[in-house]
């Protein structure tokens, strides 16, 4: 009886024989071929990307514009110095944590922490420093515009963003 339904089981019609045309079905993989180094540099011509440093520093310079140009509209020291410390706010943190996720350092696993072990790490300091550098602003800069120095961040932060999507469209129109 074991033996009858056994051959029962394999006469009987499996999934990619039912006429389901699964999408990871064995006929339906492409054959995979390596890139030769022409193709690869070609490749990488069609598609640059934008480097973390890149954005750091489209991230200072749009802060920086944003900032003169609210120190200019208000007419106020106070506030040039505040839009400015909501820029370093930005930056300076973020780039502390682009060096120690990219820097020479961390390319030869110095620290002994890597991969994303590494970067939550890096996430958590940037985060306690830009919180500590919040807390510390109304000691360093006397008087403070909060209005200022929280627009400038906002603004420098969401940076990274619009300079991510030019730089997409600008490779896009490159091709």
């Amino acid at each position: 009886m074991r033996r009858q339904e056994a051959q029962k089981a394999q006469k009987a019609p499996k999934a990619q024989d039912s006429g389901y045309d699964s999408f990871w079905g064995e006929d339906a993989d492409p054959p995979i071929s390596s890139l030769t180094r022409t193709e690869a540099q070609a490749l990488v011509a069609r598609h640059p990307s934008m480097t973390v440093w890149q954005a750091l520093a489209s991230q200072a310079l749009f802060g920086v514009l944003v900032a003169l140009i609210w120190g200019s509209l208000s007419r106020s020291p106070a506030s040039l110095m505040s839009a400015l410390y909501g820029v370093a706010v930005a930056v300076v943190p973020s780039g502390l944590m682009a060096y120690g996720v990219f820097g020479r350092r961390a390319a030869r696993g110095a620290g002994g922490v890597g991969g994303v072990g590494g970067l939550l790490v890096w996430e958590i300091l940037k985060l306690l420093m830009v919180g500590a550098m919040l807390a510390m602003a109304p000691v360093w800069i006397v008087p403070l515009d909060w209005v200022a120095l929280l627009v400038t961040l906002v603004l420098s932060l969401k940076m990274v963003g619009v300079a991510l999507l030019i730089w997409q469209r600008r490779a896009k129109n490159n091709v």
